[in-house]
């Protein structure tokens, strides 16, 4: 139940001018999603050839609710002779079964999962919220409905092959080895797991440390739908374990998502094999508002795109670029806006910004802040209260902030928002482009011309106009510069699973 508070404030005369302050603010009482929806095993072993199978060091690790840091799991760490017995049973299943089964068959086995998905989306936007510490708003409106869209529209792809790629012959790749970042679990396996199976690969994928649980509810559901033995395995573990899948011999292909850092590494790894890759990596994006935009608009745009997902996103738009003759305004509503912004408890219905995923994560933006600090920038944070237990980030506005500053340049996957000015188109593309990264951008105005100006001359993978963080099947996504390289998504992301013959 909500409950409105106007105050009044004394008349303030300046001028000959009256100017009326109100200061209205919104309480909601508490209204929790239940965890008595979701099952969370004790323990949780890897999944391989369809079975649930002890790690074979008999080791396992703990996985933390990031908001109260109470224990949910623990988790198998598998080594590389675990993931050489995944990879045996992706590539027996690859030769038995999987490249032979009719393409229709195989489309069937992928509608299975997603609506099996679909069924226990209740389930899956919970847990990924226990794990990750995501707002469950966002969790039950995106992450699940999305991941559950990729298998649907991939699906549809298995049996049409020669209509995506006409006048050629295609075969697959064989073993492709998947891992997947902590900030959308479940989607990123999904958007991973979906096209390789369409076109007739095995998959061996391991999910990210600290966010393990709903790529592990996703073993069950594959379970549950009978999928062939050996055709997913799905196996956890850190660095080691990820590392060990990028050097076997026997896998084929290499989908990460993760760090721009780890991505250079996972190159160097396989220079010189014949492994295909796709990458998609770190990322700093230009949010561009110009005078003509529409400034609520743009303002909520922004907000959507920083802080309702703690910045947790490599296509977050973090640095945002504002016209001078709007700069005041669109701060000052900015300002306004973060301040309504709740932060707390991620399985309330009512929070805005949930728990940041783990310590060293928050320690990771604490420092970046500090660092905003020292470089002179302005700082603005919201006064909002933090729980006593957990990881929390108030969102945080930088403005005054210069091209070269490191808030500007490096990234943050926080909800950190850096303002820059400009003045001119050229100005603007100038700054949006001097960065390493290249994966998204946006740009806000009324002017259609204006629009396909800018998106012609950014260099970034994805550019939004007048939106901001919307995700389609039906379309590719992929970065330039240090954001990686390859497509996923759309009929693009059919394409690095598959040989093209003649």
């Amino acid at each position: 139940m909500a409950k409105a508070i106007a105050k009044k404030k004394p008349l303030a005369k300046k001028s000959n001018t009256i100017k009326l302050n109100f200061d209205t603010s919104w309480e909601y009482a508490p209204a929790p999603e239940s965890k008595s929806a979701a099952t969370i095993n004790k323990q949780y072993d890897l999944f391989i050839n369809g079975e649930w199978q002890q790690p074979s060091s008999k080791k396992y690790f703990d996985t933390i609710n990031p908001a109260t840091e109470e224990k949910l799991s623990e988790v198998a760490d598998a080594n590389a002779a675990d993931v050489d017995k995944a990879v045996k049973a992706a590539r027996n299943a690859y030769d038995k079964v999987w490249k032979k089964m009719p393409a229709k068959e195989r489309a069937k086995y992928i509608f299975r999962i997603a609506r099996i998905m679909q069924e226990k989306a209740r389930e899956l936007a919970i847990v990924e919220t226990l794990d990750g510490g995501k707002p469950i708003k966002e969790s039950r409106d995106f992450d699940v409905p999305t991941a559950a869209n990729h298998l649907f529209y991939y699906a549809g792809w298995a049996d049409k092959l020669e209509y995506a790629f006409p006048n050629r012959r295609t075969e697959p790749l064989g073993v492709a080895g998947q891992i997947t970042p902590w900030n959308f679990p479940l989607l990123m396996a999904a958007w991973k797991i979906a096209p390789a199976l369409a076109t007739g690969n095995t998959v061996v994928l391991k999910p990210a440390e600290t966010t393990p649980l709903t790529t592990l509810k996703l073993a069950e559901i594959i379970q549950e739908a009978d999928l062939p033995p050996g055709v997913v395995n799905i196996i956890t573990g850190a660095g080691e374990t990820g590392a060990a899948i990028v050097n076997h011999a026997d896998v084929n292909k290499i989908a990460f998502t993760g760090s721009t850092n780890v991505g250079k590494i996972i190159q160097r790894a396989i220079a010189g094999t014949n492994k295909k890759a796709t990458l998609e990596l770190g990322g700093k994006a230009a949010n561009i508002i110009f005078e003509d935009a529409p400034i609520d608009q743009a303002v909520e745009g922004v907000v959507n795109a920083i802080f309702f997902n703690q910045g947790h996103v490599c296509c977050a738009g973090s640095r945002l670029y504002v016209q001078e003759s709007v700069a005041k305004e669109v701060i000052r509503k900015l300002r306004d806006r973060m301040q309504s912004l709740i932060v707390g408890d991620p399985m309330d219905k009512n929070t805005d910004i949930g728990a940041i995923n783990s310590r060293e994560q928050l320690n990771i933006i604490q420092k970046y802040i500090a660092i905003g600090k020292k470089e002179g920038a302005e700082m603005y944070e919201s006064s909002c209260a933090l729980p006593s237990k957990g990881f929390w980030c108030r969102p945080t506005i930088f403005s005054n902030v210069a091209q070269s500053n490191r808030i500007a340049q490096e990234e943050i996957f926080g909800p950190v928002l850096s303002i820059l000015t400009f003045r001119t188109d050229d100005e603007v593309i100038e700054k949006a482009n001097n960065s390493p990264y290249g994966l998204s951008a946006g740009v806000w105005t009324d002017k259609g011309s204006k629009i396909f100006n800018m998106t012609k001359r950014m260099r970034a993978g994805v550019v939004w106009a007048n939106t901001f963080n919307k995700f389609d099947p039906t379309s590719p996504f992929g970065g330039y510069k240090e954001s990686g390289f390859g497509r996923e998504g759309g009929l693009h992301g059919l394409l690095p699973y598959l040989k093209l013959i003649n």
